[in-house]
C-alpha cells in the first residue's frame, strides 16, 4: 500500500489535487456553493502564499541590491584610496544579474582588501620610522609610544612615496647628525686624553647614551645633545689653549733659568715633556697627558725651586758672565780692570737694588757688544799678528846675520839657511804691512770715533814708534857700514906704508858675543814685549810696573812700548781721538 502511494505522491500537482478534491466532494455530496466557497478559500490562500513569497523575494532582492551597492561603494572607496585601478580587474557594468554582479565584484574586493592591509602596514612602518627619527632629533624619542593611526582615505603609492622620501631625508639627517655626534665624541676623547681628564664622566654629563658602547645607533642625536657637545668641545679647546699657554710660560721660565744657572743636560732632560711643547701650536699638541694638571703643577714646583736656587747662585753665575766678558776682551787685546768690575757686580747683588735677571741681561748685552767689538777688530788684529810674526823673523834674521859660524857645516845649518831665505823675503814685506795696517787702523778709528787700543796702548803710536826705530836702525847700519869702510881704508893705507905683516888677530874691533837676545829665550824666539827705551834695541822692558805682563800679547822684539802717558801725548800730537778700551 505504501509502495503504491509513493509514485502517486511524486506525481502530485495542483491539478491532480484539485481533481482529487472534486472527487471527494462529489462522493461526500458537497453543494456547489460549498464547493465554490472552498475553492475561493483555496485561491485566497494560494494568493497569500504567492504574495508572501513575492515579498520575501523582493526583500531578498533589495538586500542583494544593497549588498551590491555597498560592494560597489567599497570597491570605489578602495580603488580611490589605493589610487591604482590597473592592479585590480574591476567588472564592467552589463546585463548580468545581481548575484552575477556580486560574484564578479567579490574577487576584486578581496584583492583590494589584501592590498589595503599591505598598504596600511607599509604606511604604518614608514610613519613609525619617521616618528621615531623625529623623536630622536627632537630629543623625546622615549615619549613616542603607541601605534600611529593611518589615514585610510589616501593609501596611494604617491602618498607612500612622499612618506618614503621624507623618511630618506630624515635617515640622511640622522646619519649626518650621528656622524657629527661621533666626531664630537672622538674630539672630546682626544682632548680629554691630552688634558688628562676622565673621558667617560665628561661625555656622560652631556648625555648618558654617549658613554654607552653597546651600539652606535643608540646614541642621542638631538639638537640639545649636539649643542652640548659643541659647548663641551669649545670649553675643552679653551682649557687646552690656556693650559698650553701656561705650560709654555713655565717652559720658557725653565729654559731661562737653566741657561742662567748653566744647568747640566741630564737635569734638563727630566723636563723634556714640558719643554718639547714650548713653541708648539695648539692643534699640534696631541700626546696623551701632555697638558695634564699634575704635569703643569710639576713644572710650577720646579720653577719655584729654581727661582729660590737662583738667588743663592747669582754671584757665581754673574762671575761666570764676567769671566766670559774678560776672555773676549783679552782675546782682542782690550785692556779692562777686572777687579773693579767684579767688585761692582758683587756690590750690586748684595745691595738688592737690581733684579738678578736684569743684571744678567745687562751682562749678556755687554757680552754681545764685546763680541761685536771683537769682530770689528778681527781684521786689524790678524794683520797685527802677521806684522809681529814678521818682526820676530826680522829679529831672528839679525841674530843669524851676526853669527860668524852660520855657514859652518853644523847640524841644522841648512835648515837655518832656508829659514833665513824666507825671513829675508818676509822682512822686505814689513813696510807694506805697516802701511796697510796704519791705513786700516785709521779707517777703523774714523768710523767709530775712538782710538784703536792694543793692550792699553794706541796701535798707531806703536806703529809710529816702530817706523822711527826702523829708520834709526837703518841709519845706524849705514853709519856702521861707513865706519867699516873707513877702517878698512886705513888698514890698507897702513899696510901699504909699513908693508904687510902677520898679525895674530885682524879684527877691527872687539868681537861681539852671539847669544840669545835680551827680549828672547834660549831658542831665539822673542817674547813679544815692548821697551820704554828707544835707544836699547836688544833689551826689552816689561812695561810700566810689569802690570801688562799677563794681559798683553807681546809686541815684536824691535818695537818700543809706549806707556799710557807717552801714548796720550802722542795721540795729542797726531790729532787722534781719545783712547778708550
Amino acid at each position: 500500500m505504501a509502495d503504491a502511494e509513493i509514485p502517486l505522491l511524486e506525481e502530485t500537482t495542483c491539478g491532480s489535487l484539485l481533481q482529487k478534491l472534486q472527487e471527494i466532494w462529489y462522493e461526500v455530496g458537497e453543494s456547489d456553493e460549498e464547493r465554490d466557497k472552498m475553492l475561493l478559500q483555496i485561491e485566497q490562500e494560494c494568493l497569500d502564499v504567492y504574495k508572501r513569497k513575492v515579498e520575501q523575494a523582493a526583500n531578498s532582492r533589495a538586500q542583494l541590491l544593497q549588498v551590491l551597492s555597498d560592494a560597489k561603494l567599497e570597491l570605489s572607496t578602495l580603488v580611490s584610496a589605493l589610487g591604482d585601478k590597473s592592479s585590480v580587474g574591476i567588472p564592467e557594468k552589463g546585463s548580468e544579474t545581481i548575484k552575477e554582479q556580486l560574484a564578479a565584484i567579490a574577487p576584486a574586493l578581496e584583492q583590494l582588501w589584501k592590498q589595503k592591509e599591505e598598504r596600511v602596514k607599509e604606511f604604518s612602518d614608514v610613519r613609525s620610522q619617521i616618528q621615531k627619527i623625529c623623536g630622536e632629533i627632537a630629543g623625546n624619542a622615549s615619549e613616542q609610544t603607541g601605534a600611529l593611526a593611518v589615514d585610510e582615505s589616501d593609501l596611494s603609492l604617491k602618498k607612500l612615496d612622499e612618506y618614503q622620501v621624507k623618511l630618506k631625508e630624515l635617515q640622511k639627517e640622522k646619519s649626518d647628525r650621528l656622524s657629527k655626534v661621533l666626531e664630537y665624541v672622538s674630539t672630546v676623547h682626544d682632548l680629554c686624553a691630552v688634558l688628562g681628564m676622565d673621558f667617560f664622566s665628561t661625555i656622560t654629563e652631556v648625555h648618558p647614551s654617549l658613554g654607552d658602547s653597546t651600539g652606535v645607533q643608540s646614541k642621542s642625536i638631538s639638537n640639545d645633545t649636539l649643542s652640548s657637545l659643541a659647548k663641551t668641545v669649545s670649553a675643552l679647546n679653551e682649557d687646552k689653549k690656556q693650559r698650553l699657554h701656561k705650560l709654555q710660560e713655565l717652559a720658557t721660565q725653565l729654559i731661562d733659568l737653566w741657561n742662567l744657572m748653566d744647568t747640566p743636560e741630564e737635569e734638563r732632560r727630566l723636563f723634556n715633556h714640558v719643554t718639547c711643547n714650548s713653541s708648539a701650536l695648539v692643534d699640534k699638541v696631541t700626546v696623551p697627558g701632555a697638558l695634564a694638571l699634575d704635569l703643569i703643577e710639576q713644572a710650577e714646583v720646579e720653577v719655584d725651586r729654581l727661582d729660590k736656587l737662583k738667588s743663592s747662585r747669582m754671584k757665581e753665575i754673574a762671575l761666570k758672565r764676567q769671566v766670559e766678558l774678560e776672555k773676549i776682551f783679552a782675546s782682542v787685546h782690550i785692556e779692562i780692570d777686572p777687579e773693579a768690575a767684579r767688585e761692582k757686580i758683587m756690590a750690586l747683588i748684595d745691595s738688592g737694588n737690581v733684579e738678578p735677571t736684569e743684571l744678567l741681561a745687562d751682562m749678556d748685552n755687554q757680552i754681545m757688544k764685546a763680541k761685536e767689538e771683537a769682530l770689528s777688530r778681527k781684521e786689524i788684529l790678524d794683520r797685527v799678528e802677521k806684522w809681529m810674526s814678521a818682526c820676530e823673523e826680522e829679529s831672528w834674521l839679525e841674530d843669524y846675520n851676526r853669527d860668524e859660524n852660520r855657514y859652518n857645516a853644523s847640524r841644522g845649518a841648512h835648515l837655518n839657511l832656508k829659514r833665513a831665505e824666507k825671513a829675508r823675503i818676509l822682512v822686505n814685506k814689513i813696510p807694506g804691512m805697516v802701511d796697510t795696517l796704519v791705513a786700516k787702523t785709521r779707517a777703523w778709528e774714523e768710523d767709530r770715533g775712538i782710538s784703536f787700543m792694543y793692550d792699553g796702548v794706541p796701535l798707531l803710536a806703536m806703529l809710529d814708534e816702530y817706523a822711527m826705530l826702523r829708520q834709526e836702525r837703518e841709519e845706524e847700519k849705514r853709519r856702521l857700514r861707513g865706519q867699516k869702510k873707513v877702517g878698512e881704508q886705513q888698514n890698507m893705507e897702513q899696510e901699504t906704508a909699513f908693508g904687510s905683516r902677520l898679525s895674530p888677530a885682524r879684527s877691527s874691533g872687539p868681537k861681539k858675543v852671539v847669544g840669545p837676545r835680551a827680549n828672547g829665550g834660549a831658542n831665539g824666539t822673542p817674547s813679544r814685549r815692548l821697551s820704554l827705551n828707544a835707544n836699547q834695541n836688544s833689551s826689552r822692558s816689561a812695561g810700566k810696573d810689569g802690570k801688562r805682563d799677563s794681559m798683553k800679547l807681546a809686541a815684536p822684539a824691535n818695537i818700543v812700548t809706549v806707556s799710557k802717558d807717552d801714548a796720550a801725548s802722542h795721540v795729542s800730537r797726531t790729532d787722534s781721538v781719545p783712547a778708550s778700551p
